[in-house]
């Protein structure tokens, strides 16, 4: 019995020395999860059930912030309004911009590498730069687009950037600059892992190509397109940069998008509660979104292992 109690006792102490070294490797990423995540969501969580005027101190009003946003802020409803509209228009396209890149470039061509490299290549460009060549290619006035429309068709083109009817669809077209960056490279590589004896049979019993496409491509990859349009939701209620450097969210507040309005009460009014607070409402609408795609995915999204199981 001895010799027993000493080797689970030996056993126990590497164990232990596993577990210490594991700790010892993951506490980089711990103590920047603490400090750079979870301690500023509780700070911020504080700070929304108080009146924090900086540089004043925090002083405790518990959901007066959260009462203020929804019945006394009207930029609060236009601002998620704006948002809205651009979230539920601009996810969409992009995701089937993104998909419709990937098929083209799955195909076989020659310089597939090449022209890959080509359709990335506008999503690294920094956004402040995307931005202003937008800026200017929609000019009205000299810009490149309303003097083609001129020229080819005769046709005055819209004020765009410059315009609250046409600001946000302006914007959603600056979206789609990027359609051949992360999103068409997990598509590409949802559609490579789709196996090929499927279309074969496919042929064998005369399916063209929207039937394959539709009875195959798309069930095969709709855990892909899944997981690009929660990410793709989420990145798209963020919207604030482009906002931020090409319109500051006007014409008359055509493009005032919600992070634009949490931005300015936090560093233009200095009102750090109620920017909290409203920092808070936009996680719990993205996390209710999120829930809802999860729940509504389980009667479209098909996953190969859990039918094998």
């Amino acid at each position: 019995m001895i010799p027993k109690a000493r080797g689970k006792r030996k056993r126990s102490r590497l164990a232990l020395i596993e577990e210490m070294w594991g700790y010892l490797y993951i506490s980089p990423w711990l103590l920047g999860f603490f400090l750079f995540s979870l301690g500023p969501m509780v700070l911020s969580f504080y700070f929304s059930l108080t009146k924090y005027e900086f540089p004043l101190k925090p002083r405790w009003i518990g959901f007066g912030n959260y009462v203020k946003a929804f019945t006394k802020d009207d930029l609060f409803y236009l601002s998620l309004a704006n948002t809205a509209y651009y979230v539920f228009i601009s996810v969409p396209l992009g995701l089937a911009a993104s998909l419709f890149l990937a098929l083209l470039l799955d195909r076989n061509i020659w310089g597939r590498a090449l022209w890959r490299t080509v359709y990335y290549l506008p999503s690294i460009v920094p956004m402040v730069s995307s931005t202003f060549l937008f800026m200017y290619l929609f000019q009205p006035d000299y810009g490149f687009i309303n003097g083609w429309l001129w020229k080819l068709f005769h046709i005055q083109g819209p004020g765009w950037f410059n315009s609250k009817e046409w600001v946000k669809p302006t914007f959603i077209l600056l979206s789609l600059w990027g359609a051949g960056g992360s999103r068409c490279i997990i598509f590409l590589a949802g559609l490579q892992n789709i196996p090929t004896e499927l279309y074969e049979a496919a042929e064998v019993d005369g399916a063209g190509r929207l039937r394959k496409f539709f009875h195959i491509t798309l069930p095969m990859l709709s855990p892909t397109i899944f997981f690009n349009l929660v990410t793709g939701i989420i990145g798209a209620f963020k919207i604030f940069g482009p906002a931020y450097v090409a319109t500051a969210g006007g014409p008359a507040y055509g493009s005032y998008f919600y992070v634009l309005h949490l931005f300015n009460n936090a560093f233009s009014f200095w009102n750090m509660g109620y920017a909290s607070a409203l920092a808070w409402i936009l996680f719990i609408i993205i996390l209710i979104f999120t829930l809802i795609q999860f729940q509504v995915a389980k009667s479209w999204v098909y996953y190969e292992s859990a039918t094998m199981a």
